[in-house]
């Protein structure tokens, strides 16, 4: 495992057992992110200052396809140190992934969170994510997401 795999890993483990408990599907991402993400057509970002990791997020194709004409791709695991936020490193990792994603051709990025989590609610908002309606919303394997957001990559 090299350092930014498991900085990927650290950032996200801390977040998640602080506020939920690791799902099946966080396991698979965290243990092995090159063959739950990368190997899956998807891509990580790891945002770094002069010395360590200080923030990461990623993209997957999302679980559901809900068959829109559209093509989506899933943001996911976007965590920041705690020393590091509210310093724009999130801010920053979801402008370098909305762009990447469009870049390869997506037309939206959807994303689950939990209301609970109020900071990273207002961040994605800021960023251009709306929130789903509940005619809008998608089959979720986690228990924790309570709160599911779109962003169109095409406007």
């Amino acid at each position: 495992m090299n350092a930014d795999t498991a900085a990927f890993a650290d950032l996200n483990r801390r977040w998640i057992e602080q506020y939920f408990d690791l799902e099946d599907s966080d396991r698979a991402q965290l243990s092995d992110p090159q063959c739950a993400i990368i190997d899956q057509g998807g891509v990580i970002g790891i945002a770094e200052d002069s010395t360590s990791v200080i923030g990461c997020g990623a993209l997957v194709l999302p679980h559901h396809n809900p068959d829109d004409g559209l093509r989506w791709i899933e943001l996911i695991k976007l965590a920041t140190d705690p020393a590091a936020q509210g310093k724009g490193v999130g801010g920053r990792l979801i402008d370098w992934l909305c762009a990447d994603a469009a870049a390869r051709g997506y037309d939206a990025v959807w994303l689950e969170t939990n209301a609970s989590l109020s900071s990273a609610t207002r961040l994605y908002e800021r960023k251009g994510f709306r929130p789903l309606s509940s005619a809008e919303l998608w089959p979720t394997p986690y228990a924790r997401c309570n709160l599911q957001m779109v962003r169109n990559l095409t406007d």
